[in-house]
């Protein structure tokens, strides 16, 4: 664990029983006598021995090691309802938290329907870095930051590092990528500039980036600006500095329950620490062999960690699987049983053998598309299924591309996940920097983004002026624009332009005080002609409409979140912030139904389709070229297992014998996990398998599945 700030530690819970101030009502305890309780919370007749005893368990720590398919959110869900009911403990003192606003939701939604309550007596059910928001909100004097600070998203943190970087060395979109990336695994590490600088092991690239990141943080706080990471990091600093900070949040936070607890990073256990000690109420939950985000700072030993953090820690595995056939997963457990292991587990299911896995043998990259996409179509008419009932799952992006296109060939309607976001449009976030300036007038990257849209006639030179004299000044552009020292260098109309644009996004900001958020957006709209100059701005009539439509989705979206009443969204500071943490967690769309899904491996994490391919299952794809040590390999292995255990009734792999890469053609090798797999339980499907008449009967049984679901 990194090195703390400050001299206060606490000291490591060893064994002490929960105070029964925090779980007053029952001493709960393994038997059939608390199968049923009052609500339906309470009503666990239907769960696995594993899963009641999880759900019961609160006399201490309590890790679930919990196997694909085998109903964590169910236990998360169940476990709150019970702690409520049975338990006694209030509502407002149990925090749950997530990775994506998706599983977040999907709590909330589940729990809701266990108690039946108002949103008022609802437990916090939240993303951690949602938590994180809400620490900061409460503790802002402490930071030393004021109200309405900004969420930088990854552009506005890459623009901020390229303009720093001249000073260091060359700003190319690599380099500065690379100290970008840098600066993000020294703050999920819980390291500051200082830290990093005095460490006499690192190199000169990491020298440099230290000191870009020391001028990043300081930039930063000068913008009243936090970035992704310091929604963890800043309340992890709170509590290590302020003991009495920690102990008001330890009292409000009676009961912490995590998922997919081998998905945090080092910042993230250490806030977890921080809350949990020193009564150690808490559940995690998570599965070691699905610990697949190393590159983004994810430690599978914290599960282990824990074990030395709370001496009495129990373990409960949950191994039975609600979702695949037993052949899946056979070929599952086959395959992660060549990692090493920090808890070792075996899935098994009820749900039948099930059909044989397959791998389908091809010519090329090109034949490989054109098989799998003619199978799946086989397989669809066949079993009279629909394309919503398939995925095809990939190791990168790119592998997308040719099986887009041959499905827009053969009108095969499909969803690609990791397209653009509602909150990475181009309207979308124009307005949000609009409304993020309005809050926060300090945000120079909000301001260079809006100050010429809709045109003002402010242009480049202006702005390169305005910005030597805001540096000299040290205050932001949107202040350093009403300053009459800045007549000095600009001409009588360029000065006048940028004051009347800062002084009318002062008095929006003024009216933002006390009139309702939306009031303030409409405003926006109104005096920005925004309709007009999206219908200016694009030729295409239908076009400009639908971002008008996006732009009206928003401002319903803002007046919804008002009217809930919720104490975190009752201010245009407070709605404005949750939007701009949604639009970094959410970078997907949900699938609709009907549709082919496409992913990558990571993507479809969590997920679960009757039928999935998995392609390109070759050396250096799968597993990556660039993921070829030790640690690396097992991370591959464990993203192979994440896609085989996505498939729910048939699972087929494919590869290509030569593949285009970079304008040449190179020769494949069959990935080595495909070796690793059962022999009994897979099915090789070669080039040219099957006789002639076979052929013909598939074919024709095609025909027959195609002409029933067109009803002919």
């Amino acid at each position: 664990m990194s090195a703390m700030a400050g001299n206060w530690h606490y000291q490591p819970y060893r064994g002490r029983k929960i105070n029964s101030t925090i779980l007053p009502a029952v001493q709960v305890r393994i038997g059939s006598h608390y199968d049923h309780a009052p609500g339906t919370g309470g009503n666990l007749s239907t769960l696995n021995a594993q899963q009641r005893a999880a759900i019961r368990y609160t006399d201490g720590p309590l890790l679930v090691l919990a196997g694909a398919g085998s109903g964590k959110t169910l236990v998360i869900t169940r476990k709150i309802a019970w702690l409520i009911e049975r338990c006694g403990l209030s509502p407002k003192n149990i925090y749950a938290v997530t990775f994506t606003n998706k599983a977040a939701r999907e709590m909330k939604t589940r729990v809701g329907k266990l108690l039946n309550r108002k949103r008022a007596d609802e437990p916090n059910i939240s993303t951690f870095h949602s938590l994180g928001l809400n620490i900061i909100r409460a503790e802002l004097d402490s930071l030393g930051y004021s109200r309405g600070f900004s969420i930088f998203d990854t552009e506005d943190s890459a623009t901020l590092l390229r303009e720093l970087m001249h000073k260091e060395f060359s700003s190319e979109k690599a380099m500065a990528e690379r100290v970008q990336w840098q600066i993000s695994q020294w703050k999920n590490a819980c390291l500051s500039p200082e830290q990093v600088l005095a460490d006499a092991s690192i190199g000169a690239d990491e020298l440099a980036a230290a000191r870009v990141y020391s001028e990043y943080n300081r930039h930063l706080k000068a913008y009243n600006a936090v970035d992704f990471d310091d929604l963890i990091l800043l309340p992890v600093r709170v509590f290590q500095r302020w003991p009495d900070t920690l102990a008001a949040w330890q009292e409000r936070i009676r009961y912490l329950l995590i998922d997919e607890y081998q998905d945090t990073n080092a910042c993230q256990y250490e806030l977890v620490r921080l809350l949990v000690h020193p009564h150690g109420a808490l559940t995690a939950v998570g599965d070691d062999d699905q610990s697949v985000y190393a590159w983004r700072g994810a430690r599978p030993q914290n599960l282990t960690q824990l074990q030395q953090e709370f001496v009495n820690l129990k373990l409960i595995m949950l191994e039975q699987n609600y979702r695949s056939t037993g052949r899946i997963l056979k070929a599952a457990n086959a395959l992660i049983a060549n990692n090493s292991h920090i808890f070792d587990k075996k899935l098994w299911s009820k749900l039948g053998y099930g059909d044989p896995i397959r791998v389908i043998q091809t010519r090329n990259d090109e034949h490989e598309v054109e098989r799998v996409i003619s199978d799946l179509r086989h397989h669809m008419f066949l079993n009279n299924n629909s394309y919503g009932d398939y995925a095809l799952l990939y190791r990168s992006n790119h592998q997308s591309r040719p099986f887009e296109r041959v499905l827009r060939e053969h009108r095969i309607p499909y969803f690609l996940s990791g397209g653009i976001s509602f909150f990475e449009r181009t309207e979308i976030k124009c307005i949000m920097a609009y409304l993020r300036l309005i809050c926060n007038q300090d945000d120079d990257n909000a301001f260079l983004r809006v100050v010429n849209t809709p045109r003002r006639e402010i242009g480049p030179a202006t702005l390169e002026q305005l910005g030597h004299y805001a540096t000299r000044r040290g205050i932001s552009l949107s202040r350093a624009s009403t300053e009459m020292g800045l007549e000095q260098f600009l001409s009588d109309r360029q000065s006048s332009r940028l004051k009347v644009f800062a002084q009318w996004l002062a008095e929006l900001s003024r009216q933002a005080e006390h009139e309702q958020p939306v009031k303030i957006v409409k405003t926006l709209l109104a005096e920005l002609h925004f309709d007009e100059w999206l219908l200016d701005s694009y030729p295409d009539r239908k076009a400009a409409e639908r971002r008008m439509e996006n732009i009206q989705e928003l401002v319903s979206w803002i007046e919804r979140m008002a009217r809930r009443g919720n104490k975190d969204d009752t201010t245009l500071y407070d709605i404005v912030a949750n939007i701009s943490l949604l639009g970094i967690l959410d970078k997907d769309e949900d699938q609709t139904g009907g549709q082919v899904c496409l992913m990558t491996l990571h993507a479809a994490k969590g997920l679960e389709f009757p039928h999935v391919y998995i392609v390109g299952m070759e050396e250096n794809l799968l597993p990556h070229h660039a993921s070829l040590s030790e640690a690396g390999l097992e991370e591959e292995r464990r993203l192979a297992y994440v896609g085989i255990t996505r498939a729910q009734k048939s699972l087929s792999f494919s590869f290509a014998a030569m593949r285009k890469r970079g304008g040449e053609v190179l020769e494949c090798e069959p990935s080595r996990f495909l070796e690793e797999l059962p022999r009994d339980d897979i099915q090789w499907d070669g080039v040219d398998t099957g006789t002639r008449q076979e052929r013909r009967e598939r074919g024709e049984k095609c025909l027959a599945g195609l002409r029933a679901l067109l009803g002919s």
